[in-house]
């Protein structure tokens, strides 16, 4: 018997939030290691603290949907470890789904150029509660960034580990555990 699906708010909040995140981090990967026009840049950066903020507002939509909206159990089949390392890793990217955005706002707070944030052109964003004073200092802007940075490759291994789990179920163990949360079936 196929396990339960997700609901359609569940499935879409996880798709566009993954989306923004696949998008940040090819966006970040770029602007930090490729030799790119100092003006694209600029709009890189803009663009990537308007969608990791975005994202950081979804997460907190999907966190109350998952808290009002009980998600589909696992099978009962499923062992007791590969149940911990499913708990562990969808935990661990909850953290870092807010942590990202909220060091990635600390780390332009700080910031010894002190450029403003305009979401999308539109909506201007404040500093950071309670970092404004720090800004311009290079050793605050140093750390907001080592965390960040840091944050970033751990998420990346988390979502690779996650998508190969999905991927060994979908297609080893045959279990239904990837279709739950697939939007066309």
């Amino acid at each position: 018997m196929a396990p339960a699906r997700y609901n359609t708010v569940a499935i879409i909040l996880h798709w566009v939030i993954a989306l923004g995140i696949l998008v940040q981090i090819v966006m970040g990967l770029a602007m930090t290691h490729l030799a790119i026009p100092i003006g694209l840049k600029f709009q890189l950066y803009q663009l990537h603290k308007s969608i990791g903020i975005t994202v950081l507002l979804a997460v907190f939509v999907r966190v109350a949907w998952r808290l009002a909206n009980r998600p589909p159990a696992l099978p009962a089949t499923m062992p007791a470890l590969e149940r911990f390392a499913a708990e562990a890793t969808h935990w661990g990217l909850y953290a870092l789904m807010f942590a990202l955005p909220l060091t990635g706002w600390a780390e332009v707070t700080v910031s010894p150029y002190h450029i403003p944030t305009v979401l999308f052109r539109l909506v201007p964003w404040p500093d950071f509660p309670g970092l404004a004073g720090f800004a311009g200092g290079k050793l605050a802007d140093a750390i907001a960034t080592f965390v960040h940075t840091r944050l970033a490759f751990l998420i990346i291994a988390l979502l690779g580990l996650h998508a190969a789990a999905a991927l060994r179920h979908h297609f080893l163990l045959r279990d239904g555990i990837l279709r739950r949360m697939l939007p066309f079936l």
